[in-house]
């Protein structure tokens, strides 16, 4: 298996297959089919909360990751995540089915391919909400992505948000809080840097960055093509 470890420790996907020239998702155009758009963020900065509100758009998707971690109570299998077992997740690596992918935490996360290749095709935009590492991969792989970070506003308000969760234990949260101070520092790599200080601001801004780029002359263009080459034709006076 083609794994390689970063500075963390982290086990980080190295496929190299998928940089090949007549790999799916480097043959989009563009102009003509959906944006992919990347969110990530350190745990309990509220970036699956926010993610939820870009929903209320037209035409955009959020990928359904695959893992391996065990389901948290109220989550559901094909919803909040895709739930496998390890033998599963690694034979999907050697069969080359992942966009990206990375062990965080102890777990595997990782973006199946033929999904979202599919999404983008249909002309839908498509959110990933992943970790830094997996983020860094897409951008090596497809730099048409549009990268957003997200940041708590201060190191308390995380550790406040991520009790109040009642999701982990006390150390699963101190070593949350540890990585989280090591991964804030990839943020330089991103397009975009939210801070989520206030919820509904957090989520204007991002949507905000939604809508500047649809709203973009070479989105629009193909968009609007029959309006355009009206008025190419000219009119009868």
């Amino acid at each position: 298996m083609s794994n390689k470890s970063n500075q963390h420790g982290y086990i980080v996907g190295d496929n190299k297959k998928t940089n090949k020239k007549n790999n799916v998702i480097n043959k989009l155009n563009l102009n003509d089919s959906g944006q992919l758009f990347i969110i990530s963020a350190p745990s309990g900065t509220g970036k699956t909360t926010t993610v939820k509100q870009l929903l209320s758009f037209d035409n955009i998707e959020v990928s359904v990751s695959h893992t391996t971690r065990p389901p948290r109570a109220q989550e559901m299998d094909g919803k909040e995540y895709h739930f496998v077992d390890v033998d599963t997740f690694e034979d999907m690596i050697e069969k080359n089915l992942f966009f990206e992918y990375a062990k965080v935490f102890g777990s595997y996360y990782g973006t199946a391919k033929k999904k979202v290749e599919q999404m983008l095709f249909d002309k839908l935009d498509v959110i990933l909400e992943i970790d830094y590492q997996g983020a860094l991969q897409v951008m090596d792989k497809f730099p048409e992505a549009i990268s957003i970070y997200m940041l708590p506003p201060s190191p308390e308000a995380q550790k406040e948000r991520l009790n109040k969760r009642n999701q982990d234990a006390d150390y699963v949260i101190a070593n949350r809080l540890q990585q989280a101070a090591k991964e804030v520092s990839y943020y330089k790599y991103f397009d975009y840097l939210i801070v989520n200080d206030r919820f509904e601001k957090a989520v204007d801004e991002i949507k905000s960055i939604v809508t500047s780029y649809r709203l973009q002359r070479k989105r629009q263009e193909v968009l609007y093509r029959n309006i355009i080459q009206n008025f190419d034709s000219g009119i009868n006076i």
